[in-house]
């Protein structure tokens, strides 16, 4: 199970303000907060750390940042 990262509540209300869900809770319940997806398979370690942080999955990391290329 995924922990989300601690934030300001401001920071925490404003991004429920944009995404619609509660970034905590979508964390713990292992879904994305953007696209609403299941999110449980990742690339690397980093990008797991990724989702504590933003809460997004791996597809919605690699359209946010770019994907790897091989």
């Amino acid at each position: 199970m995924s922990v989300p990262t601690k934030k300001h509540p401001e920071i925490e209300a404003h991004l429920s303000t944009l995404t619609g869900v509660s970034r905590p809770k979508a964390i713990l319940a292992n879904t994305c907060t953007w696209c609403k997806q299941p999110a449980l398979d990742f690339t690397d370690e980093l990008s797991r750390k990724e989702y504590t942080i933003s809460g997004m999955c791996q597809s919605c990391q690699d359209k946010t940042f770019g994907g790897f290329e091989e």
